[in-house]
């Protein structure tokens, strides 16, 4: 299966208990890349437009460039109302946008599933002079033990788990060869996830390489999932410690 496929049928759960990114990130990704409304971004990997619509709500203009069905039109449908918003189906090797065009890329929760060569190649394509690139993901403490219990529950029973977030927490030579001179600035913000039941067990199941519902292995995955919240859980809620990571530079 493609990997631009490994959403496919998972657009709602996605939409509904992924986290969002802190204020203080964007906050932050505004004044250093000196955006205002005239700005436009493009939000590669957009999904469901959890990280577009925080750009939105800041009046920036925001291309959207997904090439899933299922995640783009979940987007499409819940940022209808920002006139800003521009929704692409394309990959983030080939975006189809101008040449020179866009004043920031941002990758979130994505990056790990592009082939970095031909990204960077097509960011220095649109980007405008000087333009930078943001990738950014929402991070589990893997130092914590709720973590780590919930890390062997997905490797015993998820096929293609190969860590969270694709294990691009070990590799910092891909950051130093993707950015122009393997200069980045790395920032990091913690965002703590409260869960509900129903909340922690959308959120694993949300993962690209959580079983589906007719898959063989669901039931173990739920059940392992429902024990491990049970274990951790104090009036009916889990914290999950959540870091906010960013890499920003030139490429």
């Amino acid at each position: 299966m493609k990997t631009t496929e490994n959403f496919t049928d998972k657009a709602d759960i996605y939409a509904k208990y992924r986290p969002s990114y802190p204020k203080e990130y964007i906050d932050y990704l505004i004044a250093v890349n000196e955006l205002n409304e005239d700005r436009i971004v493009a939000d590669i990997g957009s999904g469901t437009g959890i990280f577009s619509s925080l750009l939105l709500e800041r009046g920036l203009h925001v291309i959207g460039v997904e090439p899933n069905d299922d995640m783009r039109m979940k987007a499409e449908q819940s940022l209808k109302k920002y006139p800003r918003f521009k929704s692409i189906k394309a990959t983030a090797e080939h975006t189809t946008l101008t040449g020179n065009s866009v004043d920031l890329v941002t990758v979130a929760q994505a990056f790990h599933w592009f082939d970095k060569k031909a990204f960077k190649i097509e960011c220095q394509r649109i980007g405008k002079q000087k333009s930078k690139v943001a990738l950014v993901w929402n991070s589990r403490d893997l130092t914590n033990p709720i973590i780590k219990e919930n890390a062997a529950i997905c490797q015993k029973t998820c096929s293609n788990f190969n860590g969270f977030s694709g294990g691009m927490e070990e590799t910092p030579e891909v950051f130093t060869s993707f950015f122009k001179d393997g200069q980045y600035e790395f920032k990091k913000y913690e965002n703590e996830l409260l869960f509900d039941y129903e909340g922690f067990l959308g959120r694993n199941l949300s993962a690209s390489y959580a079983p589906k519902k007719n898959d063989g292995e669901y039931q173990t995955f739920v059940f392992l999932l429902t024990e491990l919240f049970e274990k951790y859980s104090k009036n009916g809620k889990i914290v999950l410690p959540n870091i906010t990571r960013s890499y920003l530079g030139n490429v």
